[in-house]
Parts: C-alpha cells; sequence; structure tokens
C-alpha cells in the first residue's frame, strides 16, 4: 500500500468524506456504467451506514476506495478508483466488513462481470438472481461470502 494512502472508517451520521466518494462513484459511472444510483440515495444510504474509506491525500479527489455497509453486513457501494485497482484495496475493504459482521452480503448488476469476478475471487458466491431488481429494470444477483472466503485471510485495513 502506498504510503500515502490511508484507512478510515466513517461512523454512521457522519457526512466525512460523502462528498470525495460520490465524485469517485460518478466519475466510475460515467467510465463503465455502473453504480447509476441517484445523489439522495447514495447519500441518505452513506449517511446511515458505516463507510470504510481509503484515502491519499495527495490526490484531489481523496477517496480512492470505499465501502458503504449495513450493521447486517450488506454491502450497499463497493468502489476503488481504477488507478488503485489490483493493490488489494476492494479485498481489504471486504475484509474488514468481514471482520465486524462476519456474515457479508450485497446485490451485484447482472451485466456487470468485472464486479462479478471481483466478489468470487474473494470468496463470494452467488446465492440467486433477482429480475428487474435496479430502478431501470437491471437484473442482479445476490452474492454471500462463503465462510471459508478469501477475504477473511486479509485482516489489514
Amino acid at each position: 500500500m502506498s504510503t500515502s494512502v490511508e484507512a478510515v472508517v466513517v461512523d454512521p451520521g457522519s457526512d466525512d468524506h460523502v462528498e470525495a466518494a460520490w465524485e469517485l462513484k460518478e466519475r466510475i459511472r460515467e467510465s463503465e456504467g455502473v453504480l447509476r444510483q441517484r445523489r439522495g440515495f447514495f447519500v441518505d444510504a452513506y449517511r446511515r451506514s458505516t463507510v470504510f474509506c481509503y484515502l491519499d491525500r495527495t490526490e484531489t479527489t481523496p477517496v480512492v476506495g470505499f465501502a458503504v455497509v449495513r450493521r447486517d453486513g450488506y454491502v450497499l457501494f463497493l468502489a476503488v478508483a481504477p488507478d488503485y485497482r489490483g493493490h488489494g484495496f476492494g479485498r481489504r475493504l471486504i475484509a474488514r466488513v468481514a471482520d465486524e459482521n462476519g456474515e457479508v452480503n450485497c446485490h451485484v448488476r447482472a451485466t456487470n462481470r468485472s464486479a462479478l469476478g471481483f466478489y468470487e475471487a474473494v470468496g463470494f458466491e452467488i446465492e440467486r438472481r433477482i429480475d428487474s431488481y435496479y430502478e431501470d429494470g437491471g437484473d442482479a444477483y445476490y452474492l454471500q461470502l462463503r465462510d471459508d472466503g478469501l477475504a477473511g485471510r486479509f485482516s489489514i485495513f
């Protein structure tokens, strides 16, 4: 991990880093066509959840990765900036969620092959497909982290 990147936790009720997380989400949406949530929904979910973030204070938008997580271990949003992918940030975010909650689950757009590949690589399994899950009519998979998932082996955050 770069010496300029630090891990922080944003407690429920806080707006710390919400604007930078929104900007990262929007950059990913524009370039990859995923993370299509409306701003109000995103901000409300962020405020109600625990958010695990990676910050690079040398960047204009310091949030380079984040996981927005309900108290039951459901991952509402997970994003890592493209330039920071492949360095274990996503794995460590999932590991932190697993350490905090034990059980981890999420939904992934059925067409988002990149996200599905990531989640399967860290130990998630597809439990079921849900037709028309998303507001735009898109289908989703409901994923559950296996008990023997790789995420539990990465405890550094």
